[in-house]
């Protein structure tokens, strides 16, 4: 019986440890470098870097404002040459929580005001939706999406953008390289098809998303870096087992939730990368998954 005392207690020690380190690595920041090849690419782009967040979730409880802050600061130093923001910016702003899109404003902010041109599209909790059966909030995902734009951010829902260069060179033609921004997967509103049409078949291009399981609808070569989040990385891991997560044991179906997705997964020369994001969702905690800054180093495909 003794043995078995120590035992249970051993395991309630390690529990509570791991419940503590849930709380603390939240406000760490794991910085990604990663090089994304891209066909076409024009010349001005190479080597440029491009910034990838997701999942604010402003809002949550104990939600992690004062990381985003200093994630926003940190990009403000690096100076990429944009940066985007895979959705979820709010958590649950229909339910009482008033402020929530204003905060958002007020973290967004000093992005813009540092000149670093930035891009947003929408994900589930954007439209107030924690289920996929839920109800999307039309009128909270229109008010979100109106004040980032008024703030500076350029919104995107199934639209694709051609982005200035840096050092404000004017693309033309060829040159171009555009921005896929595509609209949010469990309100029904992504679309790959309708923002393709408004590009060059053979343009180079990144394309942005919330939900990863958007990323199928691509047809082949349409979206040679695809970016995305909403798993938050499955925010509560194995430690040594990065892939196994909570998700692993509740979902069926195949889970996509950090990193570089396998080539098995969407139509050939297409290639998504996941963002673990920096909020919550449920439970304000992360294990062996702290929140995300990607930084891509542009480069021509070989």
């Amino acid at each position: 019986m003794k043995s078995l005392k120590y035992i249970l207690l051993s395991l309630l020690g390690v529990a509570s440890l791991l419940a503590i380190w849930g709380l603390v690595e939240p406000y760490f920041i794991d910085t990604e470098e990663e090089v994304a090849e891209i066909p076409n690419l024009p010349d001005a782009w190479e080597g440029q870097r491009v910034a990838v967040i997701a999942d604010w979730q402003i809002g949550m409880w104990l939600g992690n404002t004062n990381t985003i802050r200093r994630v926003v600061d940190q990009l403000i130093q690096e100076r990429p040459a944009l940066v985007l923001i895979a959705g979820d910016f709010i958590y649950h702003a229909d339910k009482g929580n008033d402020n929530e899109i204003g905060k958002a404003v007020e973290l967004v902010r000093p992005l813009v005001a540092a000149g670093i041109p930035t891009y947003g599209v929408l994900g589930n909790h954007d439209y107030a939706m924690d289920a996929k059966t839920a109800p999307p909030n039309e009128q909270i995902a229109g008010e979100l999406y109106a004040a980032l734009e008024q703030a500076g951010v350029d919104m995107l829902q199934n639209e694709a953008v051609s982005l200035v260069p840096p050092a404000n060179q004017q693309p033309t033609g060829e040159d171009s390289l555009y921005l896929v921004g595509i609209g949010s997967r469990w309100a029904n509103k992504d679309n790959p098809a309708i923002a393709l049409s408004q590009i060059p078949q053979t343009a180079p291009r990144l394309v942005m998303m919330h939900h990863p399981d958007s990323f199928e609808k691509f047809p082949a070569n349409t979206a040679p870096l695809a970016v995305a989040g909403h798993t938050h990385g499955g925010q509560v891991r194995l430690p040594f087992l990065p892939q196994w997560s909570w998700m692993t044991f509740v979902r069926e179906d195949k889970v996509h939730v950090d990193g570089w997705i396998e080539a098995s997964y969407g139509q050939p020369g297409n290639r998504l990368y996941v963002n673990r994001g920096i909020g919550f969702s449920i439970a304000p905690i992360r294990i062996n998954c702290p929140p995300e800054v990607t930084l891509f180093r542009l480069r021509e495909a070989s």
